[in-house]
């Protein structure tokens, strides 16, 4: 017979990322409830076409997300991405930015953090602008390296904008057992996982 704690972890493992697109100075979203199993109460107006992404990952392994840019296009709206894992027991993250009319963000980590097995917290880890350069030239608010839109392939450009989401594990499992995976995704900060993967594949 499955214990509560088990019921939870299989719970929070079914996990969404939800992009929610947020059209500048004509949002009239008035649910401030961006969950998409618990959000039932709704009234007119209510919605602004987000996108959901659905993703399984396995626990504290090191895992590359991937959105392809041919079919979710934060460009041409400017949005915000956020994170829910779970549904009686969930958690959603803070938005984080993906794109402005000038440019897009590429590439985040995500970072769940466990205790005793019970997910507590997702966070967005933000490395900073030092690695910016080349096609992610542009730092935006000093934390995340972008890519300008003209440069992206939805905007004529030659540049391949998906969105890479590296996902990590910090905290500790029911048994007490560190998950190690975000250290290893903080001491390959300044690789590009998504490089590397798209090395691999090719």
């Amino acid at each position: 017979m499955e214990t509560k704690t088990m019921v939870k972890i299989k719970m929070i493992m079914a996990m969404l990322l939800m992009v929610m697109m947020v059209f500048v100075g004509d949002a009239a979203d008035t649910n401030s409830v961006y969950d998409p199993c618990s959000d039932a109460k709704i009234r007119r107006l209510d919605g602004n076409n987000a996108q959901l992404a659905v993703f399984r990952p396995k626990v504290d392994e090191m895992s590359l997300l991937t959105i392809n840019s041919s079919t979710f296009s934060p460009i041409k709206a400017g949005g915000y991405m956020v994170a829910f894992a779970g549904r009686k027991y969930a958690a959603r993250s803070l938005p984080t930015l993906v794109a402005d009319d000038s440019n897009t963000i590429t590439s985040f980590t995500l970072v769940l953090e466990f205790q005793r097995g019970t997910l507590q917290n997702l966070y967005w880890k933000k490395f900073g602008c030092k690695a910016c350069s080349g096609d992610y030239s542009v730092c935006l608010n000093n934390e995340d390296c972008a890519v300008p839109n003209s440069k992206c392939k939805s905007s004529g450009g030659s540049f391949d904008c998906n969105l890479s989401i590296q996902l990590a594990f910090s905290g500790t499992d029911k048994h007490l057992q560190v998950l190690n995976s975000w250290y290893e995704v903080k001491n390959l900060r300044s690789y590009s996982l998504y490089g590397l993967f798209s090395k691999l594949l090719q």
